[in-house]
């Protein structure tokens, strides 16, 4: 088995670091600054930062809080929010991140996704996916966080992303973002075996069970942490040691 990587997300407005039930009912759990110190600490592989403003109101703040981190905290870290030109990428690399996460722009205009491979490189180009499954069935991608629907249906757009270069794949449920009522092992199994890339599977875990099930059952290659270590619920060592124990390949605590 392929050694998996273990990565928290932390989602930032302005100071705060933000947590909601999909995607919906934001509130401040923290400083993400402690957080992303104690997770790296902790045995992170890697850090996922999301700015939920940044498009709209707060670039720079969000700029230099990823120039901090990266002064302190020497591995990978993959930024998105409000990604939209060559432009955001520079000033994104610039601050210290490696890989950025691009969602709406990439749907808006998929040429995107090629321009920054191209200019960047595939590995620095992670498709971000917002997906929410249908009432009837079947299951749609979301931008804007999760509040726009878009009619795309997501396994081709994670085949066409690929095919345009993108290198990695964010994928967040959004029905069970925020629950800690486990991953949709569907969605997640479906979409990494049809892609050639690594995928990050993001969106429910609430115990290490849920881990275990995502990457054995989902073949997630990555799993996205959020609500499981803000509120405490277990620690990056406990997760690991759980991992190593079920004979899953880990990067060891550090």
């Amino acid at each position: 088995m392929q050694t998996i990587r273990i990565i928290p997300k932390l989602e930032v407005k302005g100071e705060n670091l933000i947590k909601g039930i999909h995607l919906e009912g934001l509130r401040i759990v923290g400083r993400p600054e402690e957080a992303e110190l104690e997770y790296y600490k902790d045995g992170a592989d890697e850090l996922i930062f999301i700015d939920l403003v940044a498009s709209l109101y707060q670039r720079k703040s969000f700029l230099d809080l990823i120039e901090r981190t990266a002064q302190k905290i020497f591995i990978p870290l993959t930024v998105g929010g409000g990604i939209r030109s060559i432009n955001d990428v520079k000033m994104v690399l610039r601050a210290g991140a490696d890989k950025v996460a691009v969602n709406t722009a990439a749907l808006e205009r998929p040429e995107l996704v090629s321009e920054i491979a191209d200019i960047f490189g595939s590995q620095c180009m992670v498709l971000s996916m917002e997906v929410q499954e249908k009432s009837g069935g079947g299951y749609e991608c979301y931008a804007d966080c999760g509040r726009t629907r878009t009619g795309v249906n997501p396994f081709s757009w994670a085949n066409e992303a690929v095919n345009r270069g993108a290198g990695e794949i964010l994928l967040t449920s959004i029905n069970r973002d925020g629950t800690m009522s486990g991953f949709d092992i569907s969605l997640v199994r479906k979409i990494a075996d049809n892609v050639s890339v690594p995928l990050i599977a993001s969106g429910g875990a609430g115990k290490p069970e849920h881990i275990e099930q995502v990457i054995l059952q989902g073949h997630a290659d990555a799993v996205s942490l959020a609500s499981i270590l803000h509120f405490n619920e277990f620690s990056l060592p406990e997760i690991k040691r759980f991992l190593k124990f079920k004979k899953i390949s880990i990067r060891e605590i550090n």
